[in-house]
């Protein structure tokens, strides 16, 4: 088995969630992991007050936040838990209202330079309906050293 191999098998939710938990930001929003594996990654943030904006609805730039972290982590699963996203796009549907915000996202395509990837954010209300509220595709690269260039690893990047 090759290095990435062993990445790879060695990466599960309960890593995912570590991952997730070295970023400062996503403690900030209480981000959680609830689904990480075969090409998917799903991550939720409860919704409260100081991720809305003037008008109710929850942030776009949570909304962001959760398309770009959930698109790494699905292709984590298919690159190795050292990955950094490329780029990526998302369209806003309708306003996010809601209790919890899920974003859902699996590989489209990988190889061994990047993965292409796409994630649709839904909102959860009160008696559990899920609406569509924005939808987002990126690509992610694998991270072959620190961003300072010093050969360090960072696991998990958003």
């Amino acid at each position: 088995m090759t290095g990435t191999e062993q990445g790879r098998a060695a990466l599960d939710l309960a890593a995912a969630q570590q991952g997730l938990d070295a970023q400062p930001f996503s403690r900030l929003v209480q981000a959680r992991i609830t689904g990480f594996g075969d090409g998917a990654a799903t991550l939720e943030i409860d919704i409260r007050e100081e991720l809305l904006q003037q008008h109710g609805f929850v942030h776009g730039g949570v909304l962001s936040y959760a398309a770009d972290n959930t698109l790494t982590f699905a292709a984590a699963t298919a690159l190795g838990p050292a990955v950094v996203t490329g780029g990526f796009t998302i369209q806003y549907v309708r306003p996010a209202r809601g209790r919890t915000l899920r974003a859902r996202a699996e590989v489209v395509q990988a190889g061994r330079r990047q993965a292409v990837c796409r994630c649709e954010l839904t909102v959860i209300d009160e008696a559990g309906a899920e609406r569509v509220c924005a939808v987002a595709q990126g690509t992610v690269l694998p991270l072959n050293g620190a961003p300072d260039g010093g050969g360090a690893r960072q696991d998990l990047a958003g």
